[in-house]
């Protein structure tokens, strides 16, 4: 049966799935789900707050119903109009072209990042060797500091104590 026959009352109490089965019926070609919401949503009279509420569920039962088919490219169609192995090739087809310019794209892509990323890593090694190279210089002025120091201390008095402490140790121990 076709839509234009039904009663409004009977089209208002028809499910968008059922809506949906016979307009695609009808027209027999597959429909983007777009268009399709936008198609039902004028066969059943909805307000757009009624289609931004109700949008989830129709695509959901695509999903669920066994009577209609993705064809990729968010495009719907009814099972029955694709033998297997023709429904196999054009769901085949539209996943290989996306699928390539992904990859093509995806390549690039990983070019452009590889590139960036080298060049970022070569200048946290240059910094990294600056650095290190600031750290031996400093290291060599540090123990230079150190040898002057001691070379300069003449004051062995603390030296001479410390010597006469172990000695009374040593004597009260015996």
């Amino acid at each position: 049966m076709k839509l234009n026959e039904y009663k409004p009352e009977e089209i208002k109490e028809m499910s968008m799935i059922e809506i949906t089965f016979e307009l695609m019926n009808e027209k027999k070609e597959p429909f983007a789900f777009n268009d399709l919401m936008k198609r039902v949503a004028e066969i059943k009279g909805m307000s757009e707050e009624e289609v931004m509420e109700r949008i989830s569920y129709l695509y959901t039962d695509l999903n669920v119903d066994g009577r209609f088919i993705s064809l990729g490219d968010n495009r719907w169609g009814l099972r029955t109009w694709y033998p297997y192995e023709q429904m196999d090739e054009e769901v085949t087809q539209t996943v290989r072209r996306k699928k390539a310019k992904k990859a093509a794209d995806d390549e690039v892509e990983l070019d452009e990042d590889f590139d960036d990323l080298e060049e970022e890593l070569d200048d946290e090694y240059e910094d990294l060797e600056d650095e290190l190279d600031e750290l031996v210089s400093d290291e060599d002025d540090d123990d230079e500091e150190d040898i002057d120091i001691d070379l300069d201390d003449d004051d062995d008095s603390e030296d001479d104590d410390i010597d006469e402490d172990l000695e009374e140790e040593d004597d009260d121990l015996l």
